[in-house]
């Protein structure tokens, strides 16, 4: 159960995950060499993860298309704790744990979603999205 920004803290310490405590209580978590950070927030009656990802496609119907249905397929196929979404431009990947209820194991398998997403995913993404793919 995750009640205050110290009660976060002490589940990412046992989770052996660096973070950077900004001022506003959003936990910015590390996810590798080379991978974005991991916004952690408090927000009850939920705990929010969310890291940008990058630009949606725009202006190519076909290609906002093909970018579009992979998130929906990733989302149904490869994501059960996490999701890909669109969030001003921008392709998200985000999940929503209620805190009240949340335990050390269920913010794991949330990182393990994210750490899958930005390992496999991500680059193709990216390269779908610049037409590259």
């Amino acid at each position: 159960m995750i009640k205050s920004d110290e009660d976060l803290e002490v589940f990412l310490n046992k989770l052996d995950r660096r973070f950077e405590r900004l001022e506003d209580g959003t936990f910015l978590v590390g996810m590798g060499s080379g991978q974005p950070p991991v916004a952690v927030r408090l927000a009850p009656p939920v705990v929010v993860v969310h890291v940008a990802i990058g630009e949606a496609p725009s202006g190519d119907a076909k290609r906002e298309a093909r970018v579009f249905r992979r998130l929906l397929e990733l989302n149904g196929t490869d994501l059960l704790h996490a999701f890909y979404a669109l969030e001003d431009g921008h392709i998200v990947l985000s999940a929503a744990l209620e805190n009240e209820t949340l335990d050390l194991n269920e913010l794991e398998a949330v990182f393990a979603d994210l750490d899958l997403a930005l390992a496999e995913h991500v680059s193709s993404l990216r390269g779908m999205v610049q037409n590259k793919a």
